[in-house]
């Protein structure tokens, strides 16, 4: 089961999305330096504000839900702090990034007391509020990153940041802000924490593979989960030496994942069709599709060869044009509508296409559904 939107009659691709607390609000920006606020009314969406502090194009929204507060980040190598106001404006703050090269993504840590943008100016840039300035100010976690960060994630104990990037490799580092927070406990991924030590590395494989697209901590913090743009899933699991798990698939390049219990992941890409793959410990195995508009494919026919038909025949009809699925176009971002890592009952899609899709998961995904041939 599945609901639909698109925004404004507008069919512009929806670059990132980030809902509030209680889902009643949605901030989206349509692939370009904009921010548009929506507010749902019965099945509708109103337009609520447009933020358009950014020069250039927005690549990363988040939300915090507790304090209520937007971060985002732009092409133009920027970050803001965005609160709401009395009257419901939304009042941005400048964040001091000191980067160079534009910014690819950001994320609130779990306490929210500080976020973390990648850019590609090869660092990470930790972002805290020094409350004595009235400002927001960064520290830089460089080495020994060599190539754009294109995603990042925190782990549940506020301290820990997973970054993925074009070099093909996956680190794990400590974001330890030693001014704001107490010293943190021992985790499985190691116990020595200053700000910038690397705790793990991740070749995406042994062959280089290709560059990573996602990256995401598993309910608990102990599992990895990545994905990258040579088709493939990967786990690692700290509890059980960072041990790898990968997964090959078929289907067209994922870019973006989350977990949705502590054995299932759902994933989304270039196929415009989110998956759900179940983990244990030696295997990856594909359980589920969550679009089951899908009828071609069961015949044998990939989006690939519908792709490779187009470009040899210079069809132009509808018929050919037309994708059989919900998403029309690439899947790019993934939000845990309801629930959370550990048991997610509903996810949010959004992708090039211009469509906002809600998703209903069956809560017995881990039961009995039979493996699917690939």
């Amino acid at each position: 089961m599945a609901e639909t939107f698109t925004f404004g009659g507008s069919l512009a691709p929806i670059s990132c999305h980030a809902w509030n607390k209680d889902r009643s609000l949605i901030a989206l920006s349509p692939n370009n330096n904009e921010i548009h606020i929506y507010k749902r009314v019965n099945n509708d969406w109103r337009i609520t504000d447009v933020l358009n502090q950014h020069d250039l194009r927005v690549m990363g929204l988040d939300w915090a839900e507790n304090t209520n507060r937007i971060v985002s980040c732009a092409a133009d190598r920027n970050a803001y702090v965005w609160q709401q106001t009395e009257d419901g404006k939304w009042k941005p703050t400048l964040v001091l990034l000191r980067i160079n090269r534009a910014a690819t993504c950001v994320k609130w840590s779990p306490a929210e007391n500080k976020f973390a943008v990648g850019s590609g100016a090869r660092l990470i840039s930790v972002c805290y509020f020094e409350s004595e300035n009235d400002w927001w100010v960064s520290k830089h976690i460089k080495k020994p990153i060599r190539s754009t960060i294109t995603s990042i994630d925190w782990h549940p104990n506020n301290i820990l940041l997973a970054a993925g990037s074009t070099d093909y490799k996956v680190r794990i580092f400590s974001a330890y802000i030693k001014d704001i927070e107490d010293q943190p406990s021992p985790t499985p991924w190691g116990s020595r924490m200053p700000l910038g030590n690397l705790m793990a590395e991740f070749k995406n494989s042994i062959s280089g593979g290709g560059w990573i697209n996602c990256v995401r901590f598993s309910s608990d913090g102990n599992k990895l989960c990545w994905v990258s743009h040579d088709s493939s899933i990967s786990v690692a699991d700290a509890t059980n030496s960072n041990v790898i798990v990968r997964c090959k698939s078929e289907y067209l390049p994922f870019l973006t994942c989350e977990w949705i219990s502590p054995t299932s992941i759902v994933v989304a890409g270039h196929s415009c069709v989110p998956l759900v793959y179940m983990w244990k410990s030696d295997k990856l195995s594909l359980i589920r599709k969550l679009d089951r508009s899908q009828r071609k494919e069961s015949g044998g026919i990939s989006a690939m060869r519908i792709f490779q038909s187009l470009d040899r025949n210079l069809r132009s009809e509808n018929s050919d044009t037309l994708v059989d699925s919900i998403h029309q176009n690439a899947i790019t971002c993934i939000r845990l509508y309801e629930g959370d890592k550990y048991n997610g009952t509903q996810i949010s899609t959004s992708g090039i296409d211009g469509q906002l899709v809600i998703w209903k998961i069956d809560m017995n995904i881990n039961d009995a559904f039979q493996v699917l041939a690939m």
